[in-house]
């Protein structure tokens, strides 16, 4: 019989590689989702790929909102948005109350390549869940969803909480 700290150690262990699992998962993915345009003229990164979505589901935003949202560093972000702007992804128009303010947009070109990577993220996901039975899918989808839960409720900065859902 095992005694309660066996079963500690144990139930620890399982939650270390439920999440090793899933921080392999999700690199597959990305890395698969990915391969595809950065092999293009392009180059896309992947954090290049979450700037463009932040921009279509936040259009007009600026650098602050994205640095605030994504707790990234505002140097670092420059070189990211003045990469998408010189690929003709993202464009910026000055803001109408504040001209020293510029609101960032996608551009054609940057709407057509997020609508690529939603796309193909969509079916390599679909692809990955083949053979997994509809209700193991719902159990997994309520199981994550609880322990995002348990985080957001010891997590001090719930910044991304209500945006992180998306790419």
């Amino acid at each position: 019989m095992q005694n309660k700290v066996d079963l500690v150690n144990n139930v620890d262990d399982t939650a270390e590689q439920i999440f090793e699992a899933i921080h392999t998962l999700m690199h597959q993915y990305r890395s698969r989702q990915f391969a595809a345009i950065r092999d293009d003229a392009l180059g896309l990164t992947h954090m290049e790929g979450k700037v463009l979505g932040y921009f279509c589901r936040y259009p007009g935003s600026t650098q602050s909102d994205l640095a605030q949202h994504s707790g990234r560093d505002k140097a670092q972000l420059t070189r990211l948005i003045a990469r998408l702007k010189e690929a003709g992804l993202l464009e910026a128009k000055a803001d109408e109350r504040d001209r020293r303010s510029m609101r960032l947009y996608l551009t054609a070109a940057g709407q057509t390549l997020h609508t690529t990577l939603h796309q193909q993220g969509r079916q390599l996901a679909a692809r990955a869940m083949q053979g997994v039975p509809a209700e193991q899918a719902a159990s997994l989808l309520q199981a994550l969803q609880q322990i995002r839960h348990n985080l957001e409720q010891d997590s001090p900065d719930k910044s991304c909480d209500k945006h992180c859902d998306k790419t």
